[in-house]
């Protein structure tokens, strides 16, 4: 597979927002947006995926969300104590995911882009589905991964994971890609394990893109404070693909589950052995499916 990665372009969505992003395949192709996680850059929608999604028909964007990576950072805005970040109290809410949604949709108007497919992972998921319910008319399809609906009750990560997620950021390289590979360890696929040598390449590129813990933590409080999205998600009208790992401990599988049965017609796929992250042998499998799934949209939407 020859692999074309292509130059980094800005947004402005804003408010002072810009987004980062790039932009590959047939301008004529239908567009595919990708999203990712908490803190998670875009380059973790690695360039080998992004190939196969073009290879597919697809025009593909991968983004930063705001405080990450190349997009915006609210630096002089702080961090959110801890207890209203965990506990989902709106005191110093900096943003909200409402917020978070509209800036996919901004990348959307910048580029004089009417209608896409939608997908993001972990955050990202819950990002894409408030996209689908907050902007209905700009989404052809959604594919919502390892993710939920905001519940209580699927909100509670394993206590090994969590500890692992809230570790301080070291302020040098290699801590950061010596807790990246412990992240990959105790998040990841224990069927898929990650490989370390990638894992160190994807890591240094993110570093040298920028690291904000503070951000993180700002994109967090967002999570936390946003309502339940159960009932909303019931009312959807679109084609919507749950992808879910049966070894997710982060996000449990009941997040995903959930999810599918809320949203009317859902499919949903759980991968054995699949954790918190995205193995590259699955990645055919996600293309054919997010392409079968593409492929439900009534040919009027």
């Amino acid at each position: 597979m020859t692999v074309t990665i292509p130059p980094e372009q800005i947004a402005p969505v804003g408010d002072g927002i810009e987004i980062a992003f790039d932009d590959r395949g047939n301008p004529d192709d239908p567009v595919l947006l990708l999203i990712q996680g908490l803190g998670t850059q875009m380059i973790f929608w690695e360039d080998g995926f992004c190939e196969m999604l073009v290879e597919r028909g697809f025009r593909v964007i991968r983004m930063d969300n705001r405080d990450n990576g190349h997009s915006t950072v609210l630096k002089d805005e702080g961090a959110p104590g801890v207890v209203p970040m965990l506990l989902g109290i709106p005191r110093g809410l900096k943003y909200t995911m409402s917020e978070m949604s509209a800036d996919p949709i901004g990348v959307l108007d910048h580029l004089g882009i009417d209608k896409a497919h939608i997908a993001g992972c972990s955050m990202g998921g819950m990002i894409v589905q408030t996209m689908a319910i907050e902007h209905p008319e700009r989404v052809l399809s959604m594919c919502s991964i390892m993710s939920r609906t905001g519940a209580y009750k699927d909100a509670l990560p394993g206590a090994k994971e969590l500890i692992a997620l809230m570790k301080v950021t070291p302020t040098d390289l290699e801590g950061y890609l010596d807790r990246l590979e412990l992240l990959a360890k105790t998040i990841g696929s224990p069927a898929y394990p990650t490989d370390p040598e990638r894992l160190r390449r994807i890591g240094t590129e993110a570093w040298h893109r920028g690291i904000t813990r503070e951000g993180t933590a700002r994109q967090l409080h967002a999570i936390n404070c946003q309502p339940n999205r159960t009932k909303n998600l019931r009312k959807l009208d679109l084609p919507a693909l749950i992808l879910h790992g049966s070894a997710d401990h982060l996000v449990f599988p009941r997040g995903g589950r959930t999810t599918a049965r809320a949203i009317p017609g859902a499919k949903l796929r759980i991968y054995e052995g699949m954790g918190h992250d995205l193995p590259q042998e699955l990645w055919p499998q996600w293309a054919a499916e997010i392409e079968a799934n593409a492929a439900r949209v009534p040919s009027q939407r």
